[in-house]
């Protein structure tokens, strides 16, 4: 019900797009959000945007990423730009009924998709 796609590998400095297509079902949650996963760490939040407008963004990515939503196409993106090494992961997209406050907890959301790759070099 979550597809991501986008992911690819740059040099560092340079900008990917990542999108996520939601399911009509997944698309009514309050928030939708993209998360990360290096070998070996744990998921960690990247941003979320929330329906009415709200978004969040980690202090790792602030400034050089930007999330956006579609309800029309029931679809949210990630801007990255200025990509570094260290954003190198696997990006996934999620979906759940979350509080502001805990938009960067993985548990919280209900839905999440299958991965996108994202290597910087």
């Amino acid at each position: 019900q979550l597809v991501e796609s986008g992911g690819g590998s740059v040099q560092a400095g340079g900008s990917l797009r990542l999108s996520c297509a939601a399911s009509v079902f997944t698309a009514n949650y309050n928030c939708m959000a993209w998360f990360r996963q290096a070998p070996g760490q744990e998921r960690e939040g990247v941003a979320a945007i929330f329906r009415g407008g709200s978004r969040y963004y980690a202090d790792s990515v602030k400034g050089r990423s930007i999330i956006s939503r579609d309800t029309a196409k029931n679809t949210v993106s990630l801007q990255m730009n200025s990509l570094k090494p260290e954003d190198t992961a696997m990006y996934y997209c999620a979906a759940g009924l979350v509080s502001n406050r805990d938009w960067a907890v993985p548990a919280e959301y209900n839905y999440g998709g299958q991965g996108t790759q994202v290597t910087v070099s």
